[in-house]
């Protein structure tokens, strides 16, 4: 494979279980990581050792001094995300962070002016317009296949949040998020509904919690309203499952219906169209590949950060674009509490 990683020392902070996707990406790209933070020191030791010249460490600042990194990828949960952020932008060093980014809007706003100030990019990591099958349907959009759209409808059916261990064998800390469906996972869609129709002018949102032991809510919907007058509907229930060999593979049914068909795509990644008032789906066939993350999004959403920052371009998650998918996820969380549609 080509080294796509031209100027960058990438360090990382985290070693939990999403971490494991973002260091085979980093692996599979070949990029000069050179260190390892972790409060498990077991753990970082053992990913460290994965890498050519990467040391561990149980302190971060002290990573930064020793292998001085041009780039920091945090992959922790967001409770710690503005005080680790507000230590490397003293470094003016580039930073990765995964998602949900800090835990509010203000929070993310005050990230916002650290990067205007200490001159840095700050980019969310935020993979799912980067999984094949949404790549995909948007060609088929531009394709114009179902002529003007008039909807879009995501089912998010992952069926993973019953009972007293939900959650607790990946990431037990989203049983005590008091904002979960929507601040965790809901934000990936909020991104995914922007990549595909532009930008959002209001929304109207009905939130609930089903599993009496986590503290925020796990089902949900949201009425989108677009600028361009497409509507779109975010139907979210984690207690429900749907029909796929890996329910986490997409997390649900989609649903993109037009003037001249619907696109459909189901738990399996395959993408179908059915014509208007036809009662045949056609499958549509395209190549992807089952490694990484859900269609080895994470690997193409590193790789693409890699190659923007070589190239000094901006990127499409860094906060200054960012930052509106928060304020639309704090407008729905507004509309909830007051029982009324938000303008964004």
């Amino acid at each position: 494979m080509t080294n796509t990683n031209k100027i960058q020392r990438i360090a990382v902070i985290g070693t939990g279980y999403f971490s494991q996707f973002h260091y085979d990406a980093w692996r599979r790209l070949k990029v000069n990581l050179v260190g390892v933070c972790s409060l498990d020191q077991k753990k970082a030791r053992q990913v460290a050792s994965s890498f050519k010249n990467c040391n561990f460490f149980f302190d971060f600042e002290k990573m930064i001094k020793l292998t001085n990194p041009t780039l920091i990828d945090i992959i922790t949960p967001p409770t710690e995300h503005l005080k680790i952020i507000k230590k490397i932008s003293k470094y003016g060093i580039d930073i990765i962070c995964q998602k949900p980014f800090t835990n509010s809007l203000e929070e993310a706003k005050s990230v916002l002016d650290l990067a205007k100030k200490s001159g840095i990019k700050i980019i969310v990591h935020e993979n799912f317009r980067f999984q094949p099958w949404h790549i995909q349907i948007k060609k088929m959009l531009k394709e114009k296949i179902i002529g003007k759209p008039f909807q879009i409808t995501f089912k998010m059916r992952p069926g993973d949040g019953r009972g007293q261990n939900a959650y607790l064998n990946r990431q037990p800390y989203f049983q005590k998020m008091k904002k979960f469906l929507i601040h965790e996972t809901g934000i990936h869609f909020i991104d995914l509904y922007r990549f595909f129709f532009g930008e959002i002018n209001s929304v109207a949102a009905f939130l609930f919690k089903l599993n009496k032991n986590i503290q925020g809510e796990d089902q949900g919907f949201v009425i989108f309203q677009f600028k361009n007058g497409i509507k779109g509907i975010f139907d979210a229930n984690r207690l429900s499952d749907h029909i796929a060999e890996d329910r986490r593979l997409t997390i649900g049914d989609l649903f993109l219906e037009g003037e001249k068909g619907t696109i459909r795509l189901d738990g399996n990644g395959n993408i179908f169209f059915r014509k208007f008032l036809s009662n045949n789906e056609k499958k549509i066939n395209y190549s992807w590949s089952n490694k990484g993350f859900a269609g080895d999004s994470v690997y193409f959403f590193q790789k693409h950060v890699i190659e923007q920052l070589n190239k000094n371009k901006t990127i499409n998650s860094q906060i200054e674009k960012y930052l509106i998918n928060i304020k639309i996820e704090e407008a729905i969380y507004n509309s909830n509490r007051l029982k009324k549609t938000i303008l964004i």
